[in-house]
């Protein structure tokens, strides 16, 4: 089989066709385990001279462990890499190792020190000694960013810089330590499109001069736009290897989810509609919505009784439409309506006032209070609501906590456990017993089965269908399609921070879910 980087070209020489090898880093069935989880099995990638590789894959593909073993923060179980020039395979140990090697890496968090200059940061940690010629690291600051084309100068302050600059420059200091690889790790996920295009700009630059990128990415149309590969992982192994021209966005999505069109089937719910005899107006509606977190405005709508989600692959914009209803981001502009008429949700205790719940993505974070008892983690959202001078009493506390424990089947030794004890399913129930507590009309869970157990999951999948047939509205987020399947009875599909089509009834299929994603459905 022909190597993955060759390409032929003309000997003018000799009148024939050869091939020339242009391969600068290989990875060769890399191999890497953590206690109870294979992370990397067997993986194979190769990237190419002056080429713009996306490395592609859903959450917990590998993407991010096949990265730490190239960049020497993790070592690797077996496997063998090669760089272009060494006869050999490389011994990658550290991010030193990896820089020495001309292996460099810019996160989507930018690492270098914004309270110092441009050129400083350039040069931190490269120059010897305490003396500094800083006329000179000025003048050859600005001239590496002139020759990439960055607007910014060697002596302003790098937190006066917009966040693509800053990535910019980071991108620069590689470069001019003469990096052969280049790794972005989600670098346009804080930008916006004009600063995506400024970024586009300076990799076309760098592809130009004979730098390969890995390009580390949720967003499918910058793929398309800007790359030449992709290699999709899955589940910690290697699917593929792909040109672009040659992988249309609705099989990549297929590979990516590991559900082949020609495999999939609809999935029916047995929900049990709630009749809306009176034909009410939406119990929530937002309009042209938009929250700093970046996503594009969007119009949502949710009637009582219904269960509807959001849908799309990771980084699609999911959450932050439902942080952007709950107020948990900050709203930059729009309108939001509870029965027709305008509300005003600029915070959290705003949406609760007005009979919302959120059970957030990450229950770690953004949920539990690990050191707080089963039985306080249980009321707290209801005592925000009635405020903390006003106290449950004991008897009061005792009932709830006793209710929901039962109701929800939570398994804990008793209400005063701490919750970090409890397993992820039961720490789950609890947060989703807190906002039921609440009485909510109106609730938003994201992620609520993720990292569960599949009966614990069943359980909650259930316990969603009877609220909704007592009237309750809900929105349900899932990585899991077939979940939001049996489960919603319409999706919002979203794509790059925007909503790109509705389905419902007899559209709410894989295949269908798949075509919106990729742009060829509704």
């Amino acid at each position: 089989m022909e190597n993955a980087c060759s390409a032929p070209f003309k000997n003018e020489k000799k009148g024939e066709t050869q091939v020339r090898e242009k391969a600068i880093l290989e990875m060769k069935n890399i191999n890497k385990s953590f206690p109870g989880v294979r992370a990397l099995q067997g993986v194979d990638f190769t990237l190419c001279e002056g080429e713009i590789h996306a490395l592609m894959g859903e959450n917990g593909a590998g993407k991010s462990t096949l990265i730490k073993v190239l960049t020497g923060v993790y070592g690797k179980d077996e496997g063998e890499i090669f760089i272009k020039g060494i006869d050999k395979p490389v011994a990658i140990h550290s991010p030193q190792d990896a820089q020495n090697l001309g292996i460099s890496t810019v996160y989507q968090e930018i690492t270098l020190c914004p309270n110092l200059s441009v050129a400083e940061n350039m040069y931190i940690g490269r120059t010897k000694g305490i003396y500094q010629n800083w006329k000179k690291m000025n003048a050859d600051t600005d001239r590496i960013l002139q020759s990439l084309d960055i607007p910014a100068k060697a002596t302003q302050q790098l937190a006066s810089c917009s966040i693509a600059i800053q990535q910019m420059v980071a991108i620069a200091r590689a470069v001019d330590m003469d990096c052969k690889v280049l790794i972005l790790d989600e670098p346009t996920s804080s930008l916006d499109e004009q600063e995506v295009e400024k970024l586009f700009g300076l990799m076309r630059d760098l592809k130009a001069r004979g730098v390969g990128i890995i390009f580390v990415t949720h967003f499918l149309d910058q793929v398309y736009e800007v790359c030449d590969k992709i290699t999709v992982l899955r589940d910690g192994q290697l699917v593929g290897e792909y040109e672009i021209k040659d992988l249309p966005r609705v099989k990549l999505v297929s590979k990516m989810l590991g559900k082949e069109l020609d495999d999939m089937s609809d999935i029916k719910g047995e929900q049990k509609t709630y009749e809306n005899k009176d034909n009410a107006l939406p119990v929530f509606e937002a309009e042209q919505l938009v929250s700093d977190a970046g996503i594009k405005p969007f119009n949502f709508y949710i009637n009582k009784g219904e269960v509807n989600g959001f849908t799309g692959l990771l980084g699609s914009g999911r959450s932050e439409c439902v942080r952007a209803i709950f107020g948990a981001d900050r709203v930059l502009g729009g309108t939001v309506k509870k029965n027709g008429q305008v509300i005003k949700i600029a915070k959290p205790l705003d949406a609760m006032k007005n009979g919302i719940a959120y059970l957030p993505e990450d229950r770690k974070i953004d949920g539990i209070v690990g050191d707080l008892s089963v039985r306080d983690n249980l009321i707290l959202a209801a005592q925000v609501l009635r405020g903390f001078f006003k106290p449950f009493s004991k008897a009061d506390t005792d009932k709830f906590v006793d209710e929901y424990i039962k109701l929800l089947e939570i398994k804990t030794a008793s209400p005063e456990t701490p919750i970090k004890s409890l397993s992820g399913g039961n720490q789950q129930k609890v947060i989703l017993g807190r906002w039921l507590l609440t009485h909510p009309e109106y609730l938003i869970l994201d992620e609520p089965t993720r990292g569960i157990d599949v009966g614990t999951k069943v359980e909650i999948q259930k316990l969603v269908l009877k609220l909704a047939s007592e009237g309750m509205s809900v929105t349900f987020i899932s990585s899991e399609t077939d979940e939001m399947l049996r489960t919603c009875s319409r999706l919002i599909v979203m794509r790059d921070r925007e909503t790109v089509g509705q389905l419902s009834g007899e559209e709410l299929s894989q295949s269908m879910i798949m075509n919106t994603i990729a742009g060829g459905g509704r």
